[in-house]
C-alpha cells in the first residue's frame, strides 16, 4: 500500500504543481524555457505511474474491504464510463463538447474515479479512485483562478466534426474496454 499511495503524492503532486505555483512555474518556463520543466516533469509523472500501477496492483492481491457496493453500482458505473471515454477524447478534439466542459480532461477524471469508486469498495481503490477524484476537483478549482489570473485559458471549441469524432471514438473505446481492455490490463471484466 505504501508504495501505491508513494506513487500517488508523485503523480499527483507534480500534476498540481501548475495550479499552486502557476506565476513561479510561467516565469521559469519564460527564463530557462519550456524544457527545462517539462523533463522533470515527465520522469515523475512516469515513475509515479509505475509506482501507482506496481502498489495497486499488490495492494489488490490482499484486498482490505472498506465498504461492499451493491450491484447495480457496477451497472451505473458502465453507464457513466461511456461519459468518461468521450470526454477524454474531446479534450484532444476541441469541439464544442470541450468548450461546453471547460477542461474536459478533468471532468472525465471525476467521472471515471467517481464510476470506479461506486463499484469498488476496498481500501487500495478508495487511495487511488478517490485520489484522483480530489485532485481533479482541486484542479478544476484552481484552473478557474488560473484563467482568470491570466495563466490558462478556457476552451474555445471547435467543428461539430470534432464532436462526432469524440463520441465515435470515445464510443469504439468504450467497447474496446468493455469486451477486452479492461480485462487483459487490470485482470477485471467489466461485464460478467
Amino acid at each position: 500500500m505504501t508504495v501505491l499511495v508513494l506513487g500517488l503524492v508523485l503523480f499527483l503532486g507534480v500534476h498540481s504543481l501548475s495550479a499552486l505555483f502557476a506565476p513561479a512555474r510561467a516565469e521559469l518556463i519564460e527564463k530557462r524555457g519550456a524544457g527545462f520543466w517539462k523533463l522533470p516533469y515527465a520522469v515523475t509523472s512516469f515513475v509515479g505511474l509505475i509506482m501507482i500501477i506496481w502498489g495497486y496492483g499488490a495492494a489488490r492481491e490482499v484486498p482490505i474491504l472498506l465498504y461492499q457496493p451493491p450491484t447495480w453500482t457496477a451497472h451505473l458505473a458502465l453507464v457513466l464510463m461511456i461519459f468518461a471515454l468521450i470526454l477524454l477524447v474531446s479534450a484532444e478534439l476541441k469541439g464544442n463538447i470541450a468548450r461546453v466542459a471547460k477542461h474536459p480532461q478533468l471532468a472525465a477524471v471525476k467521472i471515471w474515479a467517481s464510476a470506479h469508486l461506486l463499484a469498488n469498495g476496498d481500501l487500495a481503490s478508495v487511495l487511488l479512485f478517490g485520489g484522483f477524484l480530489a485532485w481533479a476537483v482541486f484542479a478544476r478549482i484552481s484552473l478557474k483562478k488560473r484563467v482568470a489570473a491570466g495563466y490558462a485559458s478556457d476552451n474555445p471549441g471547435g467543428p461539430l466534426r470534432n464532436d462526432l469524432l469524440a463520441v465515435a471514438v470515445g464510443l469504439g473505446l468504450y467497447v474496446l474496454f468493455v469486451v477486452w481492455a479492461h480485462e487483459f490490463l487490470f485482470g477485471v471484466a467489466p461485464i460478467n
